[in-house]
Order: C-alpha cells, then sequence, then structure tokens
C-alpha cells in the first residue's frame, strides 16, 4: 500500500492520530502485545477456530506489519 492512494483527509486524521494521541512506538508495543494475546489464544483454543486459522493469520501478519511500520523492531540490529 503507498500513500498515493490515501486521500488527504485521511492522512491529516493518521497525523494527528499519532501527533496528539498515541506514540508510534506505544503503539507498535500494543500491537505486538495484542498479537501475543489472539497467538496465544489461538494455540489453546485451536479445536474452536480451525475455521478462522486463514483470516486470523492474515490478521496477524498485517498487525505485524503495522507495528513494523509505527517503530520498526524486528529490522533493528
Amino acid at each position: 500500500m503507498t500513500t498515493e492512494n490515501l486521500s488527504e483527509e485521511f492522512k491529516a486524521r493518521l497525523e494527528d492520530f499519532f501527533a496528539n494521541i498515541i506514540d508510534p512506538k506505544d503503539m507498535a508495543k500494543s500491537i505486538r502485545r495484542l498479537n501475543y494475546i489472539i497467538a496465544l489464544g489461538i494455540i489453546r483454543e485451536s479445536e474452536t477456530l480451525h475455521i478462522e486459522i486463514d483470516n486470523i493469520e492474515d490478521n496477524y501478519y498485517w498487525l505485524n506489519k503495522l507495528a513494523e511500520v509505527l517503530d520498526p523492531y524486528l529490522d533493528a540490529e
């Protein structure tokens, strides 16, 4: 996804969100924590979630990508 596809209003809202509401590093930390909790829940309740496993895997991937955009933790050496 490129920023060329985003409207100016959306860009302004996003900038306002990260400038005035939450720090990007805190948001990335929260996303990673949530992903951990979701993964742990899936492991513990795997029999009940087989139908949604593909959807959950996709969402887990994209949330991690968003966390990396906000705070490139995994790329750091």
